[in-house]
């Protein structure tokens, strides 16, 4: 391939008007008889049955190796599944095993279009992976049996991949984060390779676009491989893809352009010929790149493999059905034959669609795959795709260094952010193989820039920082850092996705879908639990400094909420201290979704290491410091949520000694969101005595929230004498300006704490009563004095946020 060669800058508008020097970028190769005949007559056999099989299980319940004619009895009542992508995938699955019995390949598959589950079971069936965790399918006709007639239906295997497949590590529903979670996949795993397919659907979401980049973030000397298969079958549910109607030319340029080398893959006639000799040249190419590395003289800028593969969809499925095409078109997508049931003619056309594969070649009576299919099995268990101890048994725990060490002194003030990077500092020290953090380009932002003092940032296409191992990934894309965040958990490690508040909504339902396959996960004995997905969520609309309305947004917390109680947690630590004790929690826990939510400004620190201790213990606790009384026998209680709307209501209560000192104050601070749900609904709920303990049973409550007051609604609903409750959050207001005028305009602040206390203490306290209403108008003055002069100097007073004193 020639070193450089140079694109017009104007290209004309005909792409085949594009100079040939252009497709001469693609790797060009002579695979015309490149197998040995029994291999590739092998490789036939091993595809024909697959293929079969996966037609099956969207049609048949009965008669799996048609001993007889169908019937329609035979058909199923619904007909659920996706055809048209399984041919490539079986022909992707079958060339993998193919690489694997040659080679001894550590390697994984993952599937872009997950829908194409029927492949992936019937090649998994064919190597006796499926029997190793479902004893009941037996690689035999009992077994196939179970296997086809089960599919896509109750208590059968479900029509997408998902955590109860195994060898998956993504399941692939919603499109466009394969490729990102294969490049996490590989991150500190030297000897693996994964094998990703990218559906030409796929690859027209935003997701897969920054994804392409993500290798430019790989050191071949500390990590693995990721080889791109890009299928490209031209359709998808019922229109063309972008890819599929890009000439070689186009592709060429397009990959090229994003770094890599391109061998594309069209020979329909002697595609396994092709495809194996660009699976070789691909896996030379990758050791070629890894040597070099580990050897120490990396390549710079190396040019990774990506093929290329087009193949008609639906391949060796029905050519036509009255007048409409079928192979190579969007009609053979789902259910290609979806009259099966009740139509003789469509009866009649699946039975010589089914024969076409000739299964009586391919399975001996007994229903068990004859020995030339077997011959493309590794016969090594631990090497087959479905059995690979990454997907399903790699977790290893951190060590996680003791939290306390990096305490900050009780009564100063202190960066939540800044402690934490100390922490994890030492966290990079001890797990130098074991942890990563990806960040969107905002951990110096977010004041965690310790961990830049021993480590780097591993960005390989940038040759400063090239070959130094580094554990931050940063990359403008909260999509690619959440896939690589993903692959990089469910493949044994442990890693953080620290970001700015706003736009960690941007993954909302990568992260749901991901807490989906992490809850069929557990519900499989036979995958071991992994470690937990850690969001930081920092710079928050209370202290955007100089940004402005478009960083405001808290949302994400509901988001966590929503999940299923036993994966969600979402912690809002109050100060350095107790960020500490969370973060430390979080890196050791397993399973969870676990959402953190601090400052990154300097704000006070209220708990010793040990009360902070017992303070993250219990999830929440009196403040008896800046309680009347300790908190006996209260009027009202003030409960903070969150770093800098607590700080308010400590304000507020400091605020309410000077001036209504006959009030009797309790603070309650929460640091474990999750607590406050109705007893029995979460595992951290608190019962009804013990949140009567906390909050009275029939004392005025009034919670200063960091999020949407509706979640609270939601997690207290079903709580008894909820009348007493009123709740101040996030209002959707703000602007560029100062910290505390963002209290004022969302109604966090210490005047609207101080006056809701007041409110609440006059129902019970006639002492209060009787001058609550001159009282109130006094705070509500001082709140709009205060508003005045930030409008004023464009500032907020220079004690504003100094610690309260009691």
């Amino acid at each position: 391939m020639p070193a450089q060669i140079l694109l017009q800058a104007n290209p004309p508008a005909d792409p085949s008007l594009l100079p040939d020097s252009v497709l001469q970028l693609s790797v060009q190769l002579d695979t015309k008889n490149y197998l040995p005949n029994e291999e590739l007559k092998a490789m036939k056999a091993f595809r024909r049955a697959a293929d079969y099989i996966a037609a099956a299980m969207i049609f048949l319940n009965h008669n799996v190796l048609l001993e007889r004619d169908i019937t329609h009895d035979d058909i199923k009542s619904r007909l659920l599944g996706h055809w048209g992508t399984c041919p490539g995938l079986v022909m992707v699955y079958a060339h993998l095993n193919r690489l694997i019995c040659k080679t001894g390949l550590d390697a994984l598959y993952v599937v872009g279009p997950g829908h194409g589950a029927p492949a992936i079971l019937s090649c998994l069936w064919l190597e006796d992976s499926l029997s190793t965790f479902y004893p009941e399918n037996t690689r035999d006709l009992k077994g196939l049996h179970k296997l086809i007639a089960g599919f896509s239906v109750p208590g059968g295997f479900p029509s997408h991949i998902n955590a109860g497949t195994p060898g998956a590590i993504h399941e692939g529903g919603e499109l466009g984060y394969a490729l990102s979670v294969s490049f996490g996949a590989v991150m500190d795993n030297p000897d693996l390779v994964v094998a990703c397919v990218v559906g030409d659907g796929e690859a027209e979401t935003g997701p897969t676009a920054t994804a392409w980049h993500a290798f430019k973030y790989i050191d071949p000397a500390e990590s693995g491989a990721v080889l791109p298969i890009v299928h490209v079958n031209g359709f998808k549910i019922s229109e063309r893809t972008i890819y599929g109607t890009m000439d070689d030319k186009e592709l060429t340029a397009l990959f090229t352009g994003y770094g890599y080398q391109v061998r594309i893959i069209d020979d329909t006639e002697n595609i396994d010929n092709n495809l194996a000799a660009s699976m070789d040249w691909a896996l030379a190419e990758i050791k070629k790149i890894q040597t070099a590395a580990r050897s120490g003289t990396p390549i710079v800028k190396p040019r990774w493999p990506v093929l290329i593969l087009r193949t008609p969809k639906g391949l060796g499925g029905p050519k036509s059905f009255h007048g409409e095409l079928i192979e190579g078109s969007f009609h053979s997508h789902q259910v290609p034959l979806p009259g099966a049931k009740t139509s003789a003619e469509e009866l009649a056309a699946l039975q010589a669609w089914l024969k076409s594969y000739r299964p009586e070649e391919l399975f001996t009576a007994e229903g068990v795959p004859v020995a030339e299919i077997l011959g493309l099995v590794p016969q090594a268990a631990e090497k087959r795709l479905g059995q690979k101890r990454e997907s399903f048994r790699a977790y290893a725990p951190l060590a996680v260094p003791e939290w306390t060490s990096f305490c900050v002194e009780q009564g100063t003030q202190e960066s939540c952010m800044k402690a934490v990077g100390r922490l994890l500092k030492g966290v990079v020290k001890e797990n130098p193989k074991g942890f990563r953090i990806f960040s969107p380009d905002e951990l110096v932002s977010n004041k965690l820039d310790a961990v830049l003092d021993d480590s780097s940032r591993n960005f390989q296409w940038d040759i400063e920082s090239r070959a130094r191992g580094g554990r931050v990934i940063e990359i403008l894309s909260e999509h690619t850092c959440q896939g690589m965040l993903q692959g990089y958990t469910l493949t044994g490690r442990t890693g953080l996705f620290p970001s700015y508040e706003a736009f960690l909504g941007i993954v909302q339902t990568m992260m749901v879908q991901y807490s989906k396959f992490t809850k069929m996960a557990a519900e499989n004995p036979w995958r071991e639990p992994c470690g937990s997905l850690n969001y930081l969520e920092t710079s928050t609309w209370a202290r955007q400094e100089h940004n402005g309305f478009s960083h405001q947004n808290p949302a994400f917390i509901g988001a966590v909420l929503n999940l299923k109680a036993t994966l969600a947690r979402v912690y809002l630590p109050p100060d350095a201290n107790c960020f500490l004790s969370t973060m430390s929690h979080c890196l050791r826990a397993k399973n969870y979704v676990n959402l953190m939510v601090g400052s990154k400004q300097p704000t006070p620190v209220w708990l010793s290491p040990e009360d902070a201790d017992k303070h993250c213990i219990a999830g929440a606790s009196v403040w008896k410091f800046a309680s009347v009384d300790d908190g006996v026998n209260p009027d009202v209680v003030l409960v903070g949520i969150g770093v800098e709307v607590t700080f308010e209501v400590i304000a507020a209560a400091a605020l309410l000694r000077k001036h209504v000192p006959e009030l009797r104050v309790r603070v309650v601070n929460v640091t474990d969101l999750m607590i406050l749900s109705t007893s029995g609904t979460h595992p951290h709920a608190l019962s009804d005595v013990a949140f009567d303990s906390l909050f009275t049973h029939d004392k005025p409550v009034h919670f200063n929230y960091h999020g949407y007051p509706i979640e609270l609604k939601g997690l207290l609903f079903g709580r008894p004498n909820l009348q007493r409750v009123s709740i101040e959050g996030y209002r959707e207001e703000g602007t560029t300006t100062s910290p505390f005028d963002m209290m004022l305009c969302n109604h966090t602040s210490r005047y609207d704490v101080a006056t809701a206390a007041i409110r609440g203490g006059a129902l019970s306290n006639p002492k209060v009563a009787v001058s609550a209403h001159e009282h109130e108008s006094y705070i509500k003055h001082l709140a709009v004095k205060e508003k005045e002069y930030i409008l004023a100097n464009g500032k907020d007073h220079d004690d504003t946020f100094d610690t309260p004193t009691f």
